[in-house]
């Protein structure tokens, strides 16, 4: 690939998903583009690049972003948000939003559905203390190919291994074949949409809890200050942000801010200043019985 043709992906790249491909990362867009070539019955990757330098298949441009997004993702991942979760936002949610019964969860960048069911898995758990509630976790990604991976929630036994407790595994899958499906009623609790966190998400409404992690990291700072800022209005008022355990706010956004008692929670600017008493802090843990830590 020459100089000018990878110059070109990169900026397309950066303009259509916001991925900032390092010049170090050459060698990965010629071996993901490669194998989209030989898919698409395209001769090699110049003639991949004069095709999108036409500008006149969007469907093309779709698939390159969609070669070139990382979808590295398991269950439980970090293990630590999963708790703040559990044991920090939800009593602060159960109490704050009593009389409405509701509750809004939003997965940015949800890739093959792991974190999503594993937030599934978690308000299963606490069930009874959930019995009349409104509950809706959101999954959304780029990659219409993921998120189709999702909705079957089919899982290797390598994906399966990776974070998931054994409790959880005989609880929520059955095996088909080498493959574990995620029952029927996890996979009910999750809608998943196509959607790209560079455009507006003003369609998706509010969320009590944003999932964002391990995505901004594959951003310039101009592009996390965007996406974290479009953001921020999808917060309700005191409502709880997670990112990734490599991603910070600091010196990117000013409208989402850390949580000045729980490191690894954020929340926007004006829930910080009008929080009212008693909120920020746990309430009462709420334990799953198969627990996080093992």
């Amino acid at each position: 690939m020459t100089e000018s043709d990878f110059a070109f992906l990169r900026q397309l790249l950066l303009q259509r998903s916001g991925l900032a491909l390092s010049p170090d990362k050459r060698y990965l867009a010629e071996s993901r583009l490669g194998i989209l070539c030989r898919r698409r019955g395209i001769a090699d990757l110049a003639a991949l690049v004069q095709s999108l330098r036409f500008g006149t298949d969007p469907a093309l441009e779709h698939a390159v972003v969609e070669a070139m997004t990382t979808n590295e993702t398991l269950f439980f991942r970090d293990h630590t948000p999963f708790e703040l979760f559990r044991d920090v936002i939800l009593p602060e949610r159960l109490q704050t939003n009593a009389a409405s019964r509701s509750l809004r969860i939003w997965c940015a960048a949800v890739s093959t559905g792991q974190e999503a069911y594993s937030i599934a898995m978690i308000l299963d758990e606490m069930a009874p203390r959930l019995a009349g509630w409104k509950i809706q976790i959101v999954g959304t990604d780029i990659s219409g190919e993921v998120l189709e991976r999702a909705r079957k929630g089919i899982y290797s036994q390598f994906e399966i291994q990776r974070g998931l407790p054994i409790q959880m595994l005989l609880k929520h899958f059955h095996q088909e074949g080498d493959k574990w499906r995620i029952s029927e009623r996890l996979r009910d609790m999750v809608e998943l949409r196509q959607h790209n966190l560079l455009e507006s998400s003003s369609h998706l409404g509010q969320f009590d809890v944003i999932f964002c992690r391990n995505v901004l990291i594959y951003f310039d700072v101009p592009t996390k200050a965007k996406v974290l800022d479009g953001m921020a209005p999808r917060l309700v008022p005191q409502g709880a942000m997670l990112l990734g355990a490599a991603e910070t706010v600091i010196g990117i956004s000013t409208l989402i801010v850390p949580d000045r008692q729980h490191r690894g929670i954020y929340r926007s600017q004006g829930s910080i200043h009008a929080q009212p008493a008693g909120l920020g802090l746990p309430l009462e843990p709420v334990r799953a019985t198969a627990g996080l830590r093992y």
